[in-house]
């Protein structure tokens, strides 16, 4: 798959797709179904299938303040991606000059000049161009006027036949410690990645070694021990248990995931790990000293290892 960064002075081979566009943050279920649409048309006009995405998300530009909200890294969305099986994929640059073109400037010099697109697929509630002027209906019409095919791919609902799948409601769920339900709507578990860093190596003295890996821009999970599936970068896959949140009992200060591989002895300080959140064992607790925190520690393993057998 090939990943193209910008809209202008791309190679000829980088033209003529048709397109899923969006934020896509999380690629969720519904996300899903519009890459789908997209590949089926460009099927249908003999073209390769891309998805649009905007980088950074628009909420960054125009809320540069808001709590942490991100559902996975670019590297996580571009695998998500070519999993639903894009043949490439386009991140458009946003910021407030993007954000201020009418939306016939938006698809007359990003999406036909820039990205030569065939068509383009969005969801229903799609809006675009200065003011959120445009929209789905008005997408195929000033498309049509630039040679693009414009259409709508039907939502995919879930808990009745009202409620359409978003990324509000994964992050609902995280939060509220249901990775299970939020796993359902992503279509796969929710999962944090990022480098190894160096902690207080607390863990190693209590027999529970930790590989520590910085938030940043995720969304805050509820704060306490998951069950979780550690995938390395040479590819394996270890099971564990891991910790989310401030570490009270040792008056912790910033919130970071620290994820404990069982059976594992290897040094991985500076290596990319991607840590999926399968079930939520406990809440974030302060014990009365080290002690008491070993100890539960040790019953958090049991419980994962069982949950996690099944």
């Amino acid at each position: 798959m090939s990943v193209f960064h910008g809209h202008v002075g791309l190679p000829q081979a980088a033209l003529g797709s048709v397109a899923a566009l969006g934020n896509f943050d999380g690629v969720h279920r519904g996300h899903a179904a519009v890459i789908g649409a997209a590949i089926t048309l460009a099927h249908e006009l003999g073209a390769p299938s891309a998805a649009a995405v905007f980088t950074p998300h628009p909420r960054l530009i125009f809320q540069p303040d808001a709590d942490p909200f991100a559902l996975m890294s670019e590297a996580q969305r571009v695998r998500a991606l070519q999993a639903e099986g894009v043949e490439m994929v386009h991140h458009i640059p946003f910021d407030r000059t993007l954000a201020s073109m009418t939306p016939e400037a938006f698809v007359e010099e990003v999406l036909a000049r820039g990205l030569g697109l065939k068509g383009v697929v969005t969801g229903a509630d799609f809006c675009f161009g200065k003011d959120r002027a445009g929209n789905a209906v008005s997408l195929k019409a000033i498309g049509a006027r630039f040679g693009i095919e414009a259409r709508v791919a039907e939502a995919v609902k879930v808990g009745g036949a009202h409620h359409k799948i978003s990324s509000s409601d994964v992050r609902r769920a995280l939060r509220g410690g249901d990775p299970e339900t939020a796993a359902g709507l992503l279509g796969r578990p929710f999962a944090i990645e990022g480098a190894v860093s160096e902690g207080d190596r607390r863990g190693r003295t209590i027999g529970f070694p930790t590989a520590n890996i910085a938030l940043g821009g995720y969304v805050r999970p509820a704060f306490g021990v998951y069950a979780v599936r550690n995938r390395l970068a040479d590819g394996r896959i270890v099971n564990g248990v891991a910790n989310l949140g401030r570490r009270p009992t040792v008056n912790g200060a910033e919130a970071r995931l620290e994820t404990h591989l069982f059976d594992f002895a290897e040094d991985l300080y500076g290596q990319t790990l991607e840590v999926e959140l399968l079930t939520f064992i406990r809440g974030e607790t302060k014990f009365d000293g080290l002690g008491q925190l070993t100890a539960q520690i040790a019953r958090d393993c049991d419980t994962a290892r069982s949950i996690l057998a099944r």
